[in-house]
């Protein structure tokens, strides 16, 4: 086809520009089709763990029930932490010899294992943020990156032609902007998923962080060991 002509006959540094904005593009579509369906699961079992969590009699129910579950892997090792944290405050002594992570007061213990347990939850929400951003930054510079070296490459072909027309300028020139739209192409669809997916994530988020935030208000009072009776 005539307006792949200017993409055939151009030179090494033409078709590395366009090879290049169709891999950030394959790349951002299938880093979007992925989170669009590990999040639109994880909405739908979030709210399942934290009411079945709730909902059980104990804390070894509520962990067979989170896990059965949990399938992503959110919630579920907030409750381990919990578990934990319960079977630390029984056993250990406080004492120097004790590790540094089983000293110190049990709502500490407890709030630093929820902590750890948020940081690992947040990793596969936030997996493949940077990249959707990387190429709605980038994508549009590339397209006209290739646009300017297209034009370049076009003019220098003409340059030793007789009586050059408009029509003939027109031809290559009108074919390299096409390389500006093809950027805007690969960045506008990764800037809206990068949007939509990232409040998707945050929403989930808050929906652990207010689950640690109760979890610790809950069991980190309760179990904390009583003050020694003065002599």
């Amino acid at each position: 086809m005539d307006r792949w002509l200017w993409l055939q006959q151009g030179d090494l540094v033409t078709q590395a520009t366009a090879l290049l904005l169709l891999a950030l593009s394959v790349v951002s579509w299938v880093v979007m089709a992925y989170k669009t369906w590990l999040l639109a699961r994880t909405q739908r079992q979030v709210p399942l763990c934290l009411a079945a969590f709730w909902q059980a009699t104990d804390v070894a129910t509520a962990r067979s029930r989170v896990e059965a579950l949990d399938a992503c892997g959110l919630v579920l090792p907030m409750v381990q932490a919990l578990e934990a944290h319960r079977a630390s405050s029984k056993t250990a002594s406080g004492g120097s010899s004790a590790p540094l992570a089983q000293q110190g007061a049990a709502s500490a213990r407890l709030t630093r294992g929820l902590r750890e347990a948020l940081q690992a939850a947040s990793e596969p929400l936030q997996w493949g943020q940077v990249l959707l951003a990387t190429v709605a930054t980038i994508a549009p510079f590339v397209g006209l990156l290739g646009t300017v070296w297209g034009i370049h490459h076009a003019l220098s072909m003409l340059a030793g032609s007789q009586n050059i027309g408009i029509d003939q300028l027109a031809a290559p020139v009108g074919e390299a902007l096409v390389m500006t739209a093809a950027g805007l192409a690969v960045a506008i669809p990764a800037v809206l998923g990068y949007n939509l997916l990232g409040r998707s994530a945050s929403r989930i988020e808050a929906d652990l962080e207010g689950f640690a935030h109760d979890v610790q208000a809950v069991f980190g009072a309760a179990t904390e060991p009583a003050a020694a009776p003065r002599a």
